[in-house]
């Protein structure tokens, strides 16, 4: 995993899901150099982390399987 510490630097177009409300908290991804960025809706000048496809794939996998386990 690659982090940037300014993600408002980055040279990308940030997405959310269509579902998600304007006013309320989400992530944003963006495609970049053959990795997905992905940062804080809230923060858009606070830190971004990247992730190669397979890796944002297995975490969409997880969350739409259901499979993921909070953190305590």
């Amino acid at each position: 995993m690659t982090y940037y510490s300014d993600a408002s630097t980055l040279p990308v177009a940030w997405m959310k899901a269509k579902g998600s409300n304007p006013n309320e908290n989400c992530v944003e991804c963006a495609g970049h150099a053959e990795v997905i960025v992905v940062r804080d809706s809230k923060d858009p000048n606070g830190p971004a982390h990247a992730h190669t496809k397979g890796q944002f794939d297995a975490f969409l996998a997880a969350v739409a399987g259901g499979t993921l386990v909070p953190v305590v």
